[in-house]
């Protein structure tokens, strides 16, 4: 591989789940559009499951439980905070060799997490090669209320940048240094932004749907799976005058399962299987059904469409803020039971001034230009003798 010359920046992720990839885009979004005229070389890696095949399988066992058994979710996650395989020599000693491969091959002028299992291993090899004094390590962390991971928590951290102020507290109580800790808010892609209504309409019509109904976006996720399917289920026997949209995620089996249901649907419905564009989608929508993820949460707010989140099944305790904010101020609805979908539905298309009021507060939920401030903060760590080498490279975006 040849070296980028120039400022370099390492970010590292996982597929546990979409949130922390969508994270990763968001912040390399960030850096196209924000520093244009200057040549940055940005790599994401996804360094959980790439470091070692037993990390691997835990990621693989994450993402089963999260599509298969959301219920159990809440166990895995007292396990996890309760045996902290992040902070194990066990689980350390497998993975170290790939991290400090990470920096010989493509040394970094900053490192940037947005998984809290990553902290304190790359926290530990900048100290083992003697780089901690000279390469930042910066976490965003990406669960936006109290009550996430321990793991996020490290010592060693340069920075932290947090979605909101409930945030800045866990870490606080964690034992983080206020000082190390800014509010930023969450790193939501350029590309989700509220549309005008002549877009929207474009982005029903691209889907083959009629860019005048009232359209309901269900998403099952990255993974697919949870309680959506069952809410979908509801729905689609639903007496109801709008369309919808269904996300299935990387699950064929649930895509085909989906497709089955909307041949005998009551209204017209668009199956889809991954995406790369559910920007499109959320424009598309005048409501979205989704599980309480941290970052698909605050792209549907971004796009001001309320949100039914899912609360058949009590949220996972870092997604329980999200969903009690979302019911404080009025931009959404928990469902507690998945017979409730079709009436929580019918009640804001027959009730335009309640939908209307749901509308009206997803726009004080999310801080504006909260990644042009994260990549901001980024950036800005970076030495500058970095930044003024000379022959840069043009931008470019890797994945290992």
């Amino acid at each position: 591989m040849s070296q980028a010359r120039g400022p370099k920046i390492l970010i590292i992720s996982s597929d546990t789940g979409g949130g922390h990839r969508s994270a990763a885009a968001a912040i390399v979004a960030g850096v196209q559009k924000f520093f244009e005229g200057d040549s940055y070389a940005v790599r994401v890696v996804r360094a959980v499951e790439e470091s070692h095949h037993l990390s691997a399988r835990l990621v693989a066992l994450y993402n089963w439980v999260l599509r298969n058994r959301q219920h159990w979710m809440k166990y895995l996650y007292w396990a996890v905070n309760r045996i902290r395989p992040e902070t194990r020599e066990f689980f350390q000693r497998r993975c170290i060799g790939y991290c400090r491969d990470l920096f010989e091959k493509w040394c970094p002028h900053v490192v940037v997490s947005v998984h809290p299992l990553t902290q304190h291993i790359f926290a530990r090899v900048l100290k083992e090669i003697g780089l901690a004094e000279k390469i930042p390590l910066v976490t965003v962390v990406t669960d936006p209320c109290y009550g996430f991971w321990k793991g996020w928590a490290c010592d060693d951290v340069t920075l932290y940048l947090v979605a909101s102020e409930e945030a800045r507290q866990q870490l606080i109580d964690y034992g983080i240094r206020p000082e190390r800790i800014k509010v930023s808010g969450m790193p939501v892609h350029p590309k989700f932004a509220l549309p005008d209504e002549r877009s929207a309409q474009a982005a029903r019509r691209a889907l083959g749907l009629d860019p005048e109904k009232f359209t309901v976006f269900v998403n099952a996720g990255w993974v697919g799976g949870g309680n959506i399917p069952q809410i979908f289920r509801e729905l689609v026997h639903g007496e109801l005058d709008v369309q919808a949209i269904f996300l299935a995620g990387k699950n064929e089996e649930l895509r085909a399962e989906a497709e089955t249901l909307a041949c005998a649907a009551k209204f017209p419905v668009k199956v889809i299987g991954y995406s790369e564009q559910v920007e499109q989608l959320m424009q598309a929508a005048n409501v979205m059904v989704s599980k309480l993820g941290g970052l698909s949460t605050f792209e549907a707010l971004s796009c001001r469409v309320p949100i039914i989140a899912d609360a058949t099944t009590p949220p996972m305790p870092q997604e329980s803020g999200a969903a009690k904010l979302l019911a404080k101020r009025g931009a959404g609805v928990l469902l507690r039971r998945t017979s409730d979908i079709v009436p929580v539905v019918r009640r804001m298309v027959e009730d335009s001034r309640y939908y209307a009021s749901l509308r009206a507060a997803t726009a004080g939920l999310a801080l504006p230009d909260a990644t042009r401030r994260i990549v901001e903060e980024i950036t800005a760590l970076i030495p500058a003798p970095a930044l003024g080498e000379e022959d840069a490279s043009p931008f470019e975006v890797r994945s290992a």
